[in-house]
C-alpha cells in the first residue's frame, strides 16, 4: 500500500470518518495533530494548494482532498486501486 498521510484535529468529526475508512481498507496513515503540532498547519495548507480545513489527506504524496473527497473516491470505486502499491 501507499503511504497515507492525513492532517488532522482531535475535535473534527470528518477527520473520525476518514481515519474510519482508511482504516476499514486496511491502509495504515501517518497522522499530523495541527491542534497539537500548530506549526505544522501552514505545511498543511501549502502542500493542500491552500486547504486550511481538516482533514487534508495525501496518498502515495498526492493530495487527495478532505473526507468527503475521500468518500467520492471509494463510491467511484477509485479508492482501492489509489491506495494499491
Amino acid at each position: 500500500m501507499k503511504t497515507v498521510e492525513i492532517y488532522t484535529s482531535p475535535l473534527c468529526g470528518f477527520c473520525h470518518a476518514a481515519k474510519r475508512l482508511l482504516t476499514q481498507k486496511g491502509a495504515s496513515f501517518s497522522e499530523v495533530d495541527v491542534l497539537k503540532n500548530p506549526d505544522r498547519k501552514a505545511e498543511m495548507i501549502q502542500r493542500a494548494n491552500g486547504g486550511r480545513t481538516v482533514p487534508q489527506i495525501f496518498i502515495g504524496g498526492t493530495h487527495v482532498g478532505g473526507c468527503d473527497d475521500l468518500y467520492a473516491l471509494d463510491r467511484a470505486g477509485k479508492l482501492d486501486s489509489l491506495l494499491a502499491a
